[in-house]
């Protein structure tokens, strides 16, 4: 829980074009990580689990911004 609260508030800090930058490395981590768990079991599979909510978390934020809540 700590984690996820640092992580909002880190994200609050960034400008929208840190953000979308942000949002594509993630994507493309993500992307790795699936593959390499396609080749071989990954030691921690909820690693994929949480990039994804973290991602979801990154657009949310940017959805926020461009409607101004």
């Amino acid at each position: 829980m700590a984690k996820r609260i640092d992580f909002v508030k880190s994200i609050k800090d960034l400008n929208e074009a840190d953000l979308q930058s942000r949002i594509k490395e993630d994507e493309l981590r993500l992307k790795k990580l699936e593959f390499a768990h396609a080749i071989s079991p990954l030691e921690n599979p909820m690693s994929i689990r949480d990039m994804r909510k973290d991602i979801a978390r990154l657009k949310t934020e940017l959805q926020k911004r461009k409607l101004g809540v």
